[in-house]
């Protein structure tokens, strides 16, 4: 009699835990069809979203949630397994939307086809605002004047911290260059924040708490490295030259720029003339000790990392010569013997 009430008992629950994983499946299956069918949010914003050659089905899964356009990556990976998709993904570029569903999602990525809507565009370290329009232009993607009155800082003020409370009228400076991959229809916006947003990628959260320690502003390094950008070529000079510039702030020293007496002339002279050096200019740093206005280009990682890592010397004075080579003085007397040498005759 034990032996039956035992098994009865037994019975009962083998029934109960069954009926409870049919409920659980139930529930599971009636909450991954919803998941599917619903859209991740409800902007309908365009959003072209890459899939590289090779690349597998949880990489796009994570891409697919870091922009916003799926709200769980398992629901994803189990719907295009479940459709036998997973080598049906098309490389190339798609247009989805955060309010697209999971279903319209992946019928997009493996039957829609892919666009070719982007081209490679690259921004040289230096180059100013104005040349990098012009050469947008000359890539037939925005006018040079749209692309310099997408920089007016009151457009970005809002969204990049390293701009607030600053009282200038463009984004020079922050122009980070680069090699990008532009949409063919991207406006000059689009163009200006994506040179934004990885200005903000690439100036670490260290590289910002060292440039506070040294009693520094963002703004103050980024015009150094501006001028460090047009003054030195290989990335050992930009960091002496760094040095020596910091140092000739410290003694009160004019900076005697050639590239800010260039920028303040609108000239791209190695040697400015002597009626240049006369120019009333706040970025004449001839005739005005201290940092210029603004930044005179817009200078790469490289420049920006001198600026605030500048590698100690015993020199104030330098010069570049017509091969690019920069030699260094201690003395104005040995920096007029180089001036001599390698200038004079040139």
């Amino acid at each position: 009699m034990q032996t039956k009430n035992t098994e009865q008992l037994l019975m009962k629950t083998i029934k109960s835990i069954i009926i409870l994983i049919i409920i659980l499946a139930i529930i599971l299956t009636v909450y991954f069809l919803l998941t599917i069918s619903s859209p991740a949010g409800q902007e309908s914003n365009l959003i072209y979203f890459r899939v590289e050659s090779g690349q597998s089905v949880n990489e796009i899964s994570a891409n697919l949630k870091d922009q916003n356009l799926i709200n769980n990556k398992l629901i994803f990976e189990t719907y295009i397994w479940l459709k036998k998709s997973e080598t049906k993904v098309l490389a190339g570029t798609h247009k989805l939307s955060s309010n697209m569903t999971v279903r319209e999602v992946v019928e997009t990525l493996t039957t829609g086809g892919s666009i070719d809507n982007e081209q490679t565009i690259i921004i040289i370290e230096g180059w100013r605002a104005s040349e990098m329009g012009q050469y947008l232009e000359s890539q037939r993607l925005v006018k040079k004047q749209e692309f310099i009155d997408a920089t007016k800082i009151s457009n970005w003020q809002d969204k990049y911290d390293f701009l607030v409370d600053l009282s200038i009228s463009t984004v020079e400076g922050f122009l980070f260059p680069d090699t990008y991959r532009i949409f063919t229809d991207a406006t000059a916006g689009d163009i200006v924040d994506k040179m934004l947003g990885t200005f903000d990628q690439k100036l670490t959260s260290q590289m910002r708490s060292d440039i506070v320690s040294q009693g520094k502003s963002i703004y103050e390094i980024i015009i150094m490295a501006s001028i460090i950008e047009r003054e030195a070529r290989t990335d050992e000079d930009k960091k002496m030259v760094a040095d020596v510039f910091w140092k000739r702030i410290v003694l009160g020293m004019p900076l005697q720029s050639d590239a800010t007496v260039n920028y303040a002339t609108g000239k791209s002279l190695l040697r400015p003339t002597n009626y240049d050096l006369e120019v009333d200019s706040p970025y004449n740093t001839y005739k005005y000790a201290g940092l210029p206005l603004g930044p005179i280009s817009n200078p790469g990682l490289m420049a920006i990392e001198a600026a605030i890592y500048p590698k100690s010397n015993d020199y104030l004075f330098f010069l570049m010569d017509q091969y690019g080579q920069t030699h260094y003085a201690s003395t104005f007397s040995g920096h007029q013997e180089n001036v001599r040498k390698y200038l004079d005759n040139f």
